[in-house]
């Protein structure tokens, strides 16, 4: 039987997350962005001075495993009554094990506790396996989003919400 866990992401473990992330983004991103957008994405939220200043900013950073290993990560945010789902980056080789899924069960719990109404995120709108997989788990596209993120590169977005009961 498959053991899922979420663990925090320790400080000591920002770079080990870094690189991880540099490398689920090159090859999930591949065809969906360009390479130039990917290498200034990496550098502009996945490095490891981007995800410290995130934690500086209140975001939580989490490790999803399976059977002891490293399979992934994720961040979140509390925000005006809602959990921003921020980032949850799976490697290829452990998709479709229900890592998401329990990531999803795990913030519900979050939110329920903390009296959250829905959990939200974004998700580049070419990114058709992602947005199925959100679905799958219960979103919804709620509406569309551009946002400008420098060197003329910009983040064409879904934002899909989960509601929470």
């Amino acid at each position: 039987m498959e053991q899922r866990e979420i663990k925090p992401v320790s400080p000591e473990e920002i770079n080990k997350l870094s690189r991880l992330a540099e490398e689920i983004w090159t090859e999930h991103y591949a065809g969906i962005i360009s390479q130039g957008q990917i290498s200034y994405m990496v550098e502009k939220f996945q490095s490891s001075h981007a995800i410290q200043e995130q934690i500086r900013q209140g975001y939580h950073y989490f490790w999803l495993c399976l059977n002891g290993q490293t399979a992934g990560y994720l961040s979140i945010k509390p925000e005006d009554g809602s959990l921003f789902l921020s980032k949850i980056y799976i490697q290829k080789e452990y998709r479709g094990k229900k890592l998401a899924a329990c990531a999803v069960n795990y913030l519900t719990t979050v939110c329920q506790q903390q009296g959250l109404s829905n959990i939200w995120l974004t998700v580049n709108k070419r990114n058709s396996g992602s947005i199925a997989a959100y679905e799958r788990l219960g979103f919804h596209k709620v509406r569309e989003q551009t946002a400008d993120i420098g060197q003329g590169y910009v983040m064409d977005d879904y934002i899909m919400e989960l509601p929470i009961s």
